[in-house]
């Protein structure tokens, strides 16, 4: 069945943004890096903002920073238009193996900021979100010093990413927790058995899905590892070598023939799947492609019947860690 697209509300704010964004790492980072094309790009986020989305959402780890810059390059003319949102707290040690450290200390947070806003060429953003807790700093400090940078008027909302219902609730208390970025899809459910969507539900917090096609493997496009181009972080993925992708094969010709009875793609269903997790639960699917794009797009309309929830809700575990 299809029906309008719903918004989510942005937590502790009257913001809303449509349920289905889009994520813009892919253009310039992980994903076949030699097959980059700037301009294509940009055309890709013009065209996803005329097609009603407006989260837009990046990372100064893309790249890393380029992808901020291209951001930044395709949102001249649509600024007011995006719920503008990017991340920090994450520092690239070696593109070439996408080795990173986490860094939460707040003169790192304070610097990493004013770089973001220069490279988007904006004097705010919407979101910001905290892209790792560092482990070696207390999440009340982090949240503090990006807190005090809410007061300046540098960033509108906070958010974190990948972070537990404990560390969630820590620094909720400090200052509202807009929103929670983790990966969430039918071959990666951790979100839902560790409770953070419940939790985010609970506190009126907004969940914002990454991946929600597993990384490209739900479009149901890569049969082997040959399927992606040489240059592709995935490689790198135990769910992308050899033996697990065939034996996760079985997971998207499941997903295809709930696809096939809905007159959908296996990557629209895939979207509907995370979309119906709950009310606040928010996707941001990232693609190179305006076909892609619309394809996706078109997934916030589409709702799954109870006979095709229950069939998906009985898939297998995927094989290989994500």
């Amino acid at each position: 069945m299809r029906t309008a697209m719903r918004r989510i509300q942005l937590g502790g704010s009257q913001r809303t943004f449509a349920a289905v964004g889009l994520g813009c790492m892919g253009m310039s980072w992980g994903y076949d890096e030699l097959g980059r094309d700037d301009n294509e790009s940009v055309a890709v986020i013009r065209h996803a903002v005329e097609l009603g989305v407006d989260l837009i959402d990046t990372a100064d780890q893309y790249g890393p920073f380029t992808n901020e810059l291209l951001v930044g390059k395709a949102l001249k003319g649509y600024r007011d238009r995006v719920l503008l949102a990017t991340k920090g707290g994450l520092v690239v040690d070696d593109p070439a193996t996408y080795r990173s450290h986490r860094d939460g200390r707040p003169e790192y947070l304070r610097a990493a900021v004013d770089a973001s806003l220069k490279r988007l060429g904006v004097d705010h953003v919407d979101l910001y979100q905290l892209h790792r807790i560092d482990p070696a700093v207390p999440v009340e400090e982090s949240w503090g010093a990006l807190a005090e940078l809410v007061k300046e008027g540098k960033l509108g909302a906070l958010g974190l990413s990948e972070a537990s219902a404990q560390e969630i609730g820590r620094a909720h208390a400090i200052h509202p927790v807009a929103s929670v970025q983790s990966e969430l899809s039918l071959w990666s459910r951790e979100a839902l058995t560790d409770g953070v969507v419940e939790y985010c539900a609970r506190e009126s917090i907004a969940f914002i899905a990454f991946a929600p096609l597993g990384r490209g493997f739900l479009s149901g496009l890569i049969g082997s590892p040959q399927d992606l181009p040489k240059a592709d972080g995935r490689h790198r993925i135990p769910r992308f070598q050899p033996e697990a992708i065939a034996a996760n094969a079985a997971i998207v010709d499941r997903v295809r023939a709930v696809a096939d009875g809905l007159g959908a793609t296996v990557a629209q269903v895939a979207i509907a799947w995370v979309l119906a997790q709950g009310e606040h639960v928010g996707v941001i699917p990232g693609t190179k492609t305006r076909r892609y794009l619309r394809d996706n797009v078109a997934a916030g309309s589409l709702t799954l019947p109870p006979q095709a929830l229950a069939e998906l809700a009985a898939l297998p575990e995927a094989v290989g860690a994500r």
